[in-house]
């Protein structure tokens, strides 16, 4: 070792790296030729960033990272994100009202 700090990351970061989903990042990382991670916390897999830096520059080439920043009209965009719809913490739920019974 040469005395530099490990510099680690998460699946969540390598998502970000790479501009996909989560479960796309997991898949990625199922691969053979991904590197493998230096160790298993409860909360996840990490890795070196170098050896996941070093694994995008030689299989991710020509591979454009997914635009998730809006565009404005005046260049082409909608004005929208290209990514999902953020959801409130209320989003998808469903509320059931009991019907007061007759005595």
């Amino acid at each position: 070792m040469n005395g530099d700090p490990l510099r680690l990351v998460g699946a969540h970061e390598i998502r970000e790296m790479l501009g996909v989903s989560r479960q796309r990042a997991y898949q990625l990382a199922g691969r053979p030729d991904f590197p493998k991670p230096i160790a298993k916390l409860a909360q996840g897999k990490i890795w070196d960033l170098d050896d996941i830096e070093a694994w995008i520059s030689t299989n991710r080439t020509g591979k454009r990272r997914r635009d998730r920043q809006a565009r404005p009209p005046s260049e082409g965009g909608t004005g929208q994100t290209s990514g999902p719809e953020p959801r409130s913490e209320a989003a998808g739920t469903s509320v059931i009202q009991q019907r007061p019974t007759s005595t």
